[in-house]
């Protein structure tokens, strides 16, 4: 739609990046949101809440930069999807009733339901769904209606419409797609450990805050920590893994409840992956939106601002929570 109006794919790319990582960062049911707070200590709703100091304020400029730039980009063409909503709504059965799958998970959310039992569930109630009114999509995928959903959870899946960019959509992988994932958290916990048994995450942990012993300094170090293994390691969850690991025990030497360390992790290891070009991240938004991750840097403005906003807020003091302590009388 963007490119029919004439808007730089850069542009483009650095919105939906923006608005991407934004909801990747505040949903209980990513792996990034889930894999920070297991590793400072924290649980998950403590940690999305404690996130919204530090994300909300980065958003709300990233909405007003953004305004004030659609005012001040001219516009050529215009944008038909109407040939795009045709193919959708002749391959699928579009029905109200398919809103009860979401609502249930955001329901679910809501009381605070694991994410695990909240992703089931969602899964469950889909394949129920696509047997009541999608039955001619699973005709394609295979002769019997259950292996073709179990197909779609579990391995390789093919929608193939009219519209070849609506084919590249209703394309996936399912569980199987996710595995690389898996393998990659799972190494990266082991390299970690392996690093913390040896003593050389104390030792390296030992020398930045040598540097920069404040709660500043930690504040930066984390940051320095997460970024370097984005652009060294190439991946996020290396630099979730090891940072966290690293910082724990100095955040807590500090009085610093685990809640500060999962929310650094988070403004400056997950959001910044994706403006590296060699980064995992980096590399899949750059190949899936068809821009250079140099084209879109700059507008990318949620993911850059992000770890200026944990600084600042480690700077002038703000919402840096303190442990909790308890006092035991006789």
């Amino acid at each position: 739609i963007g490119s029919a109006l004439g808007i730089a794919p850069g542009m483009i790319a650095g919105a939906v990046i923006s608005g991407a990582y934004f909801g990747d960062k505040m949903s209980p049911l990513s792996d990034t949101t889930n894999l920070a707070p297991a590793m400072a200590g924290t649980d998950l709703f403590t940690h999305i809440k404690y996130m919204t100091f530090t994300t909300v304020p980065t958003v709300l400029i990233t909405l007003v930069v953004f305004a004030v730039i659609s005012f001040n980009v001219e516009t050529t063409g215009s944008a038909d999807v109407s040939s795009l909503l045709i193919t959708i709504k002749e391959t699928f059965n579009i029905n109200p009733y398919l809103f009860i799958v979401p609502a249930v998970v955001i329901i679910m959310i809501l009381f605070k339901t694991k994410p695990l039992i909240a992703l089931g569930t969602g899964v469950g109630l889909a394949g129920v769904f696509a047997l009541f009114f999608q039955t001619e999509v699973l005709k394609t995928l295979s002769d019997s209606n259950v292996t073709a959903i179990f197909n779609a959870i579990f391995s390789d899946t093919s929608i193939t419409t009219e519209n070849e960019k609506l084919n590249d959509l209703f394309s996936a992988g399912g569980m199987k797609g996710m595995l690389w994932t898996i393998y990659l958290i799972c190494s990266a916990m082991v390299f970690g450990g392996i690093m913390d048994g040896i003593g050389a995450l104390a030792r390296v942990t030992k020398a930045l805050l040598s540097v920069a012993s404040s709660v500043f300094g930690l504040f930066a170090s984390t940051v320095i920590s997460c970024l370097g293994l984005n652009a060294i390691a190439s991946d996020q969850y290396l630099a979730i893994v090891i940072p966290g690991k690293m910082f724990k025990k100095a955040f807590q030497d500090k009085g610093l409840a685990p809640e500060n360390l999962s929310r650094t992790l988070e403004d400056s290891g997950t959001v910044t992956s994706v403006l590296i070009p060699w980064n995992t991240c980096g590399a899949y938004q750059s190949s899936v939106l068809g821009v250079g991750v140099g084209e879109y840097f700059i507008y990318a403005i949620f993911n850059w601002l992000s770890p200026f906003m944990t600084l600042f807020f480690a700077a002038v003091h703000l919402k840096i929570r303190q442990l909790k302590t308890t006092t035991q009388g006789l």
